[in-house]
C-alpha cells in the first residue's frame, strides 16, 4: 500500500483531510470504512476536518455522517464555516485580479465558473462538467450573461476545460500573469481555481492550527492534488492518496491506497489510529 512507511514526528491530534479524490469515492461516495474510521478519530480524542475547493455549501452534507464539529474550510481555505453557518473568516479576491483572471482564462479558450456569495454562476450551460460539479455540490449553478458585480466580491474563479494540457498551460500562464496576487492551482486536471493568496490548503492549516490550539507539527494531512502539497508542507505528518500524481506523491511522507480503495481509512488504522494513545486529550 505505501511507496515510504514513516511514523508520525510527534503526537497526532488532529486530521485534516481533502474530499474530493480523498475522502469520497469517484461517485462522490462516503464508505462505509471511511465513516467508520472518521468515528474511530473522533472516539481516540482526535480533531477531524475537512477542506476541499469546493464552496462551503458544497460540505455540508458531509457533517452529519462524519460528526464534524470542526469549521468547514472551502474555496482551498478562502472560507471557513462552522457547520451551522457562521462564517469564522473569508479571503475575497480583488475585484481587479478577478477581471483579468476572467480575461485570461476566456483567452485560453477555457469555460469560466464564479463562485460568489453563496452562488456558482456560469455563462455557457453546455459548458463541460458542470452536471459533475452540480452533482458534487448537491446545488445548481445560475447562468448569466455577464458576471458583472459578482466579480466585486468572488471567493472562487474556475478555469473549467475537457483539453487537461490545455488547462495547464492556462494554469502556468496565468501563474506568470498574477504572480503573488493570487494563488492559482489546479485542483483536478480540469478544474483551474483561482482564489485569493491567502485562500490556500497551506494557509488554512495554519488558521486551523489557530483555531483548534493545536500546533501544525501535531496535524496529519491527506490529500491526492496538486492544491494539497501546500498543506503537506505546513503539517507535521502528511499522506498522499494512490491515486494521486508522482508528483504529489514525492512531496508526502507517505502513500496509502487509491480513493477507489478505502485509502482514507487504510491510512488512519495504519498511520494514525494504530500509534494514537487511548484519548488523545489524556496524553497531551
Amino acid at each position: 500500500m505505501t511507496v515510504a512507511d514513516h511514523s508520525p514526528a510527534a503526537l497526532i491530534r488532529a486530521v485534516i483531510s481533502d474530499v474530493d479524490g480523498t475522502l469520497v469515492t469517484k461517485d462522490k461516495r462516503l464508505t462505509a470504512r471511511t465513516i467508520a474510521a472518521a468515528a474511530a478519530l473522533h472516539a481516540k480524542g482526535i480533531v477531524f476536518a475537512i477542506i476541499s475547493s469546493r464552496p462551503p455549501r458544497g460540505l455540508r452534507m458531509f457533517v452529519e455522517p462524519l460528526a464534524l464539529s470542526t469549521p468547514l474550510i472551502g474555496f482551498n481555505g478562502g472560507m471557513l464555516v462552522m457547520p451551522d453557518e457562521t462564517v469564522l473568516a473569508q479571503h475575497l479576491i480583488d475585484p481587479q485580479i478577478a477581471r483579468r483572471a476572467v480575461a485570461a482564462i476566456a483567452a485560453h479558450g477555457a469555460q469560466v465558473w464564479i463562485f460568489s456569495g453563496g452562488n456558482w454562476l456560469i455563462r455557457d450551460a453546455s459548458g463541460p462538467y458542470i452536471g459533475l460539479e452540480e452533482r458534487t455540490v448537491q446545488f445548481a449553478p445560475t447562468t448569466v450573461g455577464e458576471f458583472g458585480a459578482s466579480l466585486d466580491s468572488a471567493a472562487k474563479i474556475v478555469g473549467v476545460s475537457d483539453d487537461f494540457a490545455l488547462l495547464a498551460r492556462c494554469e502556468g500562464a496565468i501563474q506568470g500573469l498574477l504572480a503573488r496576487d493570487a494563488s492559482v492551482v489546479r485542483s483536478q486536471p480540469y478544474y483551474l481555481d483561482i482564489t485569493h493568496p491567502l485562500a490556500n490548503k497551506g494557509e488554512a492549516v495554519r488558521t486551523l492550527a489557530v483555531q483548534l490550539d493545536i500546533p501544525a507539527a501535531e496535524i496529519a494531512t491527506i490529500g491526492d492534488g496538486g492544491n494539497d502539497i501546500a498543506m503537506f508542507a505546513e503539517s507535521g505528518f502528511s499522506i498522499a492518496m494512490g491515486n494521486a500524481s508522482p508528483e504529489v506523491k514525492a512531496r508526502a511522507q507517505c502513500v496509502t491506497g487509491s480513493n477507489e480503495e478505502d485509502g482514507f481509512a487504510a491510512a488512519m488504522d495504519r498511520f494514525i489510529l494504530a500509534r494514537a494513545p487511548s484519548v488523545v486529550g489524556a496524553a497531551s
